[in-house]
């Protein structure tokens, strides 16, 4: 029998089952006697096991067999609740968690079993409620496991094309070489972390080939490591020492390149062959299991391994209705207007025209609304993990929620999740204070961390805010002196908010000491990064003894928003609407400049200003010769920039269309739209203007 068929729903309703389990299991530790949360638990485990045993998935249905069996112990009062046992608990909604993650990426369960899970359920049962159990595939000690893992550059097939780019960039003087970087393995937002690695290659040098491809880098659909081929004037040293900068990056493996003779590199080929017989035993014994334990769970999974599940959105009835209807109307207003001589009938052709543009824009309100998901798809999994850091850190922590309701555009909800989680991490271990230190200061022994989203406009704020001791400005100052980011004489200088915007510097921690949580500069900056890439902005607010707050700040969807087209020179640009925060018309003169960067003064604030024919080489733009400049003035987080333009045409709505793969991360444009005469506008990325 075909279950493929079977497989989405199977998906959507295994994640909200997972879910409820998740929330019952935080209200069962809550409170233990609650009998009607424990028959929840109980039903939901039941239920997953139903589901998983007619999809085939053996596994599953094995760990929620062994979970019911102790469920049923707790309810004939066998067994007690405890802190330990609900651990376990947790430990099997990982597992089952993991599982449905499987099913989503490969269509099938995957090949672990979760054997030391199974063994500890079951020696609760055997010893009636202690968690003790024996090891099972004990996994070896961190630094055993560190030694005996080797990374070697991974082969690169290159087709003719590319072949013959890295000969011709040889026979310029310039540098061909392969490129292996291995992400560190707690690296939480790897696509985002890749995306600041391809910004410095780019930088120094023309990528050739990427092994995943660009694309799947991406989507995350890799490891903790990726091959590329560069061509660069650069150097070795050069490109090891920028990478190994970037925080999160374990391992810079660069190989040099040779010609290619007839589809071969000859020291290219030389140094493979060196590289393999380098390796191990122990790498090669690791590389040959887990090249069987793959072919084994392709053989499991069969042809639904190759399947990938589509990402579906649950539409409530109604607003299928509404879209139906204004389809309806659409195909009358289309019929009306086949049948209506312009010539003869002008007003009644005019009057139907007006009638479609207000069909079109209910239309596209419907189907925005259509791609809406409440954003408590991404908060419901922060109460438990806020309960695991705070017994790590032995602190006393709540999360109150609000604003769960507030609906986001799919593509955001999908990418927001893992910024949030950096930080209530950060709030966790930096923002509060220890129990003792609250007891000392008098304030609550729980430390309170609050979560809210409302919507502001055509925006999303999420705020992310604590009541601990808040940001310490002279400890950043100092650290940054420390690491000799700023001198002490600009340091000593820096506004408060300006100090702030240091934590977003990659690799900058003020942390005394690393540990599981933080310390060692990873989190903020890509956490900038990534809300930047979904159009949004993150902003701070901090009071010292009282908290700190990060504000974000996103759009409500990703494809449709207001812009306001302007020119500069022959060619028309888009800038976000939401971005914008005045425009003005300066005089030429009054434009000064402070340290080679031309800046106004508007309201006793210095603003400075980016003459955009400049900065996209435009070449012919009348901005240097006017004597009036019209200035966009645009925000930046807290800051003020303002952007130079030819001429202002006026407020529109576009549809945004990617640039595609060959121009991905070109500098200072985040896509494009098309307008009404067929002409396409490039858009302005306004966080990467300098």
């Amino acid at each position: 029998m075909d279950m493929s068929q079977y497989l989405q729903i199977f998906i959507e309703e295994a994640n909200e089952h997972v879910q409820n389990l998740n929330q019952c299991l935080l209200q069962m530790e809550k409170d233990p006697e609650d009998k009607d949360v424990l028959n929840e638990i109980f039903r939901v485990a039941h239920t997953i096991k139903g589901m998983a045993g007619t999809m085939g998935y053996t596994k599953m249905t094995k760990l929620t067999h062994d979970m019911e069996n102790v469920l049923h112990a707790i309810r004939n009062d066998e067994i007690k609740v405890t802190s330990e046992l609900v651990d376990v608990l947790f430990k099997c909604l990982d597992a089952l968690e993991n599982y449905v993650n499987s099913v989503v990426s490969t269509g099938g369960e995957g090949d672990r079993e979760y054997k030391d899970v199974i063994a500890t359920l079951n020696a609760i049962l055997q010893n009636k409620g202690a968690a003790a159990a024996p090891a099972v595939n004990k996994a070896p000690a961190p630094a055993a496991a560190e030694a005996s893992e080797k990374y070697v550059t991974a082969l690169v097939d290159l087709d003719e094309f590319e072949q013959n780019a890295v000969n011709k960039a040889i026979d310029m003087g310039m540098n061909a070489l392969k490129i292996t970087i291995v992400l560190n393995k707690g690296c939480l937002l790897k696509s985002a972390r890749a995306f600041i690695l391809f910004q410095t290659l780019e930088r120094y040098g023309e990528i050739i080939k990427s092994q995943p491809v660009v694309q799947d880098i991406e989507d995350e659909k890799f490891d903790f490591e990726f091959t590329v081929v560069v061509v660069s004037k650069e150097d070795e040293q050069h490109f090891s020492k920028e990478l190994n900068s970037i925080a999160e990056v374990d391992e810079v493996i660069i190989r040099p390149m040779g010609r290619f003779n007839n589809g071969v590199a000859m020291e290219a080929e030389k140094l493979e062959k060196a590289e393999t017989e380098v390796r191990s035993a122990d790498s090669a014994e690791s590389h040959a299991v887990k090249e069987t334990e793959t072919q084994e769970a392709a053989k499991q999974n069969g042809n639904n391994a190759a399947r990938k599940t589509q990402r579906t959105v649950r539409v409530d009835i109604d607003r299928l209705d509404v879209l139906m209807n204004l389809v309806g109307e659409l195909i009358i207003t289309k019929t009306r207007l086949e049948g209506t001589d312009i010539t003869e009938k002008p007003q009644e052709y005019h009057e139907t025209l007006e009638y479609l543009e207000r069909i079109t824009t209910n239309l596209n309100d419907a189907v925005m609304k259509v791609r809406m998901v409440p954003i408590e798809t991404v908060f419901n999994r922060f109460p438990r993990m806020i309960r695991d850091i705070a017994k790590d850190l032995g602190k006393e922590i709540e999360l109150v929620m609000s604003g769960e309701e507030t609906e986001l555009d799919r593509t955001v909800i999908d990418e927001i999740g893992d910024p949030l989680i950096h930080l209530l991490r950060n709030s966790c271990d930096h923002g509060l204070e220890s129990t003792e230190k609250r007891k000392q200061l008098g304030k609550p022994e729980h430390g309170k961390i609050n979560l809210t989203a409302y919507q502001s406009g055509n925006n999303v704020i999420i705020e992310v805010g604590d009541d601990g001791a808040g940001i310490n400005i002279d400890k950043i100052k100092a650290k940054a002196i420390e690491n000799g980011i700023v001198t002490r004489e600009a340091a000593n200088s820096m506004s408060q908010q300006e100090a702030i915007e240091l934590l977003f510097r990659p690799s900058f921690s003020t942390a005394e000491k690393i540990t599981g949580l933080s310390g060692r500069g990873v989190g903020l900056d890509v956490v900038k990064t990534k809300i930047e890439q979904l159009g949004g902005t993150v902003e701070v607010e901090t009071a010292s003894g009282r908290g700190s707050k990060f504000l974000i700040k996103l759009p409500l969807t990703l494809a449709i928003y207001q812009a306001l087209l302007v020119n500069v020179g022959s060619e028309k640009y888009a800038i976000p609407l939401g971005s914008i925060y005045q425009i003005y018309e300066w005089k030429a003169e009054d434009v000064k400049s402070v340290q080679g960067q031309e800046v106004i003064l508007l309201r006793n604030m210095v603003v400075p200003i980016t003459r955009l024919a400049d900065s996209l080489e435009v070449p012919d733009s009348h901005t240097k010769t006017q004597n009036k400049l019209k200035i966009v003035i645009v925000r930046k987080g807290e800051k003020l920039t303002g952007l130079v333009v030819d001429s202002v045409i006026g407020q529109q709505e576009i549809v945004i269309k990617s640039l595609g793969k060959l121009l991905t991360g070109i500098k200072y444009l985040a896509g494009a739209t098309i307008l009404g005469d067929g002409n396409v506008a490039l858009i302005i990325d306004v966080n990467s203007i300098t």
